[in-house]
């Protein structure tokens, strides 16, 4: 085999953000976009003799050219061994699940998570550490240094590999197997919950499930583990096989593009009684009861409330956590339960700390992501065993469950609207006004359109000091507190690749059993009203309304 070493000139766009590098396929497929990221993270990994790197990916357009590519790359910078999907395919929490498994040193995941696919679509890589969570700012800033200096690149020249059979072979020096995808994922969750008990849940003749896969990597996973070891009946799992450009769906969990799976919920006549659905690469999820969409915050307040129910937490929780943007229903669990609540910004690599620190067991973030200490990454089948796990020994269906969870701590009534693609340069303009009049709010009254009266009582823009290793993250998203309890968080998402995404998060909390069914956008309207006051959203991004309400 020969190594070349090619001359390149670099880009100036490479700088990763919330999960790693996103953009556009074509802009991947430009000559030598792909292969100067990836050089500029074997640089930051140093000496790569010895080492061994995971690979795969979520199965979207281009996923099968770049895996070709970084196995070359890889060979050249000299790992010893690429433990690398079956066809490319690893869903991004077994990606964690394998580099944890085998003691990795890193790995490598190519995915866009919820973004759409396709030739027209996104494409995204991110790197992940020995202990399988995403790489930490410190080294995200470093390959985005490297990225804007870098001249040249090494691959190897040879043909592609064949990565179609399980097995082992050899490019130059380096052991490329090839690994089943779902093997080890399954096995480690089959050791935190009781699969006989949730074999009784498929068992009973009230319940009924669906797991949506949305075309996504979680069909293979969802296909093995709940119909193949829980014994769920065959077509549990519909839309199973990983598409390139997922259907035409869009992979995002949530009451919009999922919109299927909410309305069989609401149809008697399919005698649905619980329903879930994951994303392009498996680490989100979305649960659903007949005729009540559990939002992303319940279902996290819910899983620790109840987790002494499953077996790999009965001994109790260290901790949780949430992102900052995620609503505080699981706060008055902690409380409750006597233990820490953590207040992460958004993204999955600032729970890490916490976790392998022993401070925190279950994290969860708003954006449908949820997982435990039994990965570094958010993982969607792990929350759909959960709920199944608490279903099944209750005996209660999901409704019921957080019905009688809004019982006792009360209603924290939660939205997001996403503005999607606006202009760049306003999004920076509103968030940038916003963190210079936040100061000034506290003790504003606003009267709104209906006549209600809100307080601000104090704003600010959100820090985070890491209680493990004290590094500081600033400009995390401007929080807005009012005097009745509510709050409005504002931040510009990190995941899209057109634009910017504005998120405005908006929550309500109510103990009063009167308003628990009351829709949840009526009980936030005064909230969104007070949104645009306060930033001027429709003034300076010209939207009138959200593209996305979840």
């Amino acid at each position: 085999m020969t190594i070349r070493v090619i001359e390149t000139t670099a880009f100036d766009d490479q700088k990763p953000g919330t999960s790693g590098l996103r953009k556009k396929v074509a802009r991947f497929a430009l000559p030598h976009y792909l292969e100067n990221y990836v050089q500029s993270v074997f640089t930051v990994v140093g000496d790569c003799h010895g080492k061994t790197l995971v690979l795969g990916g979520d199965g979207r357009f281009y996923n099968d050219v770049a895996i070709q590519v970084i196995l070359k790359m890889a060979a050249a910078a000299g790992f010893a061994r690429v433990l690398v999907g079956q066809n490319g395919i690893l869903s991004t929490p077994a990606a964690s699940a394998v580099i944890r498994e085998h003691k990795a040193d890193g790995g490598i995941i190519l995915s866009a998570s919820h973004n759409p696919g396709g030739p027209k679509g996104d494409f995204g890589i991110k790197y992940n550490l020995s202990n399988g969570g995403p790489a930490n700012e410190t080294f995200t800033d470093a390959i985005f240094q490297v990225s804007k200096k870098i001249t040249q690149y090494a691959i190897e020249d040879c043909p592609d590999l064949n990565i179609a059979q399980i097995g082992e072979q050899t490019l130059d020096k380096t052991v490329i197997e090839v690994i089943d995808p779902v093997a080890d994922y399954a096995a480690l969750l089959k050791s935190l919950f009781d699969f006989e008990s949730i074999k009784t849940l498929f068992a009973r003749p009230d319940f009924k499930m669906r797991y949506d896969a949305l075309n996504a990597v979680t069909g293979p996973y969802a296909k093995r583990i709940l119909e193949g070891m829980l014994g769920a009946p065959e077509g549990t799992v519909v839309n199973a096989t990983p598409l390139a450009d997922f259907g035409g769906r869009h992979p995002d969990p949530n009451p919009v593009y999922a919109a299927d799976l909410i309305r069989a919920l609401s149809t008697p006549a399919l005698g649905l009684s619980f329903g879930a659905a994951s994303d392009g690469d498996g680490d989100r999820n979305m649960v659903v009861g007949r005729n009540l969409f559990i939002s992303p915050s319940d279902s996290l307040a819910v899983i620790v409330a109840n987790a002494r129910l499953i077996p790999a937490y009965e001994k109790g929780l260290a901790g949780v956590a949430r992102s900052m943007p995620t609503s505080r229903a699981v706060d008055r669990v902690a409380e409750a339960l006597g233990i820490s609540c953590y207040e992460t910004p958004t993204g999955w690599k600032f729970f890490g700390n916490l976790l392998d620190a022993g401070k925190a067991t279950i994290c969860g973030e708003e954006s449908s992501g949820t997982g435990g200490n039994h990965v570094r990454e958010k993982d969607g089948l792990w929350a759909v065993l959960c709920w199944l796990s608490i279903l099944a020994k209750t005996g209660k269906h999901a409704e019921t469950l957080v019905r009688e969870h809004w019982a006792r701590f009360g209603r924290n009534v939660y939205s997001r609207h996403d503005y999607e693609g606006i202009d760049r340069e306003a999004g920076q303009t509103l968030m940038a006004r916003l963190r210079e009049i936040a100061p000034t709010l506290a003790g504003k009254c606003f009267t709104l359109p209906s006549s209600h009266t809100m307080v601000i009582d104090k704003a600010d823009d959100f820090t985070y000091h890491d209680p493990v290793d004290g590094s500081v993250s600033e400009h995390q998203g401007i929080r807005v507190f009012l005097k009745d309890g509510s709050r409005i968080v504002f931040r510009l998402s990190g995941t899209g690749t057109v634009g910017a995404t504005l998120r405005v998060y908006l929550e309500r909390y109510t103990d009063n059993p009167a308003h628990y069914e009351e829709p949840v956008q009526t009980t936030l309207k005064p909230l969104i009203d007070l949104a645009d006051q306060v930033a001027h959203i429709r003034e300076i991004t010209g939207r009138q309304a959200p593209d996305v309400i979840s």
